[in-house]
Order: structure tokens, then C-alpha cells, then sequence
């Protein structure tokens, strides 16, 4: 995996006819530690302090797809105006770029989806988009918490099946994300190909 570059508006992004695969999820709840982890590289960069990436961040995965960390949604220290150009320039990009393949929202185990997680869910499915939802933290609850949880977001979503559960502490769910991911894309492959 390489970055190959941060941007928010449509001409700034990779022009590569590859499909793309959206990493989306509320400040904090762990996306850039879960890069790093999921392709055992320090590219993403993680912060203490919420709402630190604020551009879309392509990252070519094997030289066929991209991997694209959107900027964490909820933070309310960001200044109201940049919070609105995200939301828009997000909302345009999930909306309009045929590239997708899919968006891997990320839910903390602990708390469950938010209304903000909600809204999201919301604009994947009014976009035809595959989703994957993925409960993070998942070394934080016990095992009992964990089957509970998957169950309550499954039917709080109205998910297909389970959501997936995943602990960058103790490598729980990273074979699973990662042959979903491939999923995504081999999906996208099958029905976009060019000039389709």
C-alpha cells in the first residue's frame, strides 16, 4: 500500500480508472490506526486530538485499487465552514464518483452507531453503494458484549448479515476485513468494467 496523495475536490483526486474502497466513520473512532494495521504499514497518520485528517487520502493498495480515508465526521472543534465543505465535497464524492466499489463504515463497539453514523448509512444506501459495516474496538468489550452488539447493529441498519468485528490491539477480524475488502472490489470489477 502507498499514498498517493490528499485531496477534498473532484480535479485533485487520482485519475486511474481503479475502484476505490471508502474508509468512513465518526472522529476517533480509530480509522487511522485501523489502515495502518490492516496493511502492516505506518502511512496513515494517527492523532491523539479527533478530526485530524481533513481531505480524502488515496492510498494505491497493490497497484489495483484504492483504499480512500475520508475525513472522520462529528468533530465540533472544527470550524463550522470547513465541517460544511467536507460534508459537501464527501457527499458529492460517495454520490457521484462511478470508481466506488463500496464504503467500510467503522462503529465503535462500545457506544453503537450514532445518528451521524445513521445520516451516513443513509447517503450509502440513497447511493446504491455496497457497504461493510465494521465494529472497531472490539478488545474493549468481552465476548458476550460483542455477540449482542453485532446482533443490535445488524437489526439497527437492516445489515444482510452481521456486521464484522475487528481489535487492531489483538489482530482480531483482520483476515475477515480484508477478504471482504476484496470482495468490494472484485464485485466492482465484475459489473464496471470500462466503457461499460
Amino acid at each position: 500500500m502507498e499514498f498517493r496523495g490528499a485531496a477534498l475536490r473532484a480535479p485533485d483526486r487520482p485519475r486511474e480508472w481503479f475502484p476505490h474502497v471508502a474508509v468512513a466513520g465518526r472522529s476517533n473512532v480509530g480509522k487511522s490506526s485501523l489502515l495502518n494495521w490492516l496493511f502492516q504499514r505506518k502511512l496513515a497518520r494517527v492523532a491523539k486530538a479527533p478530526g485530524k485528517t481533513r481531505t480524502l487520502n488515496f492510498y494505491l493498495v497493490n497497484g489495483s485499487f484504492y483504499l480512500v480515508d475520508l475525513p472522520g465526521y462529528g468533530y465540533a472543534k472544527v470550524a463550522k465552514q470547513l465541517r460544511e465543505d467536507w460534508g459537501r465535497e464527501v457527499g458529492r464524492y460517495l454520490v457521484e464518483d462511478e470508481r466506488l466499489a463500496g464504503v467500510v463504515t467503522l462503529v465503535d463497539i462500545r457506544h453503537g452507531p450514532t445518528a451521524l453514523d445513521l445520516d451516513l448509512q443513509e447517503v450509502v444506501l440513497a447511493s446504491g453503494l455496497e457497504r461493510l459495516v465494521v465494529l472497531t474496538k472490539a478488545d474493549k468489550v468481552g465476548r458476550g458484549q460483542q455477540a449482542k452488539m453485532r446482533q443490535q447493529v445488524q437489526r439497527q441498519l437492516d445489515l444482510p448479515r452481521p456486521p464484522l468485528t475487528v481489535s487492531v490491539q489483538t489482530g482480531e477480524g483482520r483476515r475477515e476485513l480484508v477478504a471482504a475488502i476484496e470482495d468490494l472490489v472484485t464485485g466492482w470489477r465484475t459489473g464496471h468494467q470500462r466503457g461499460d
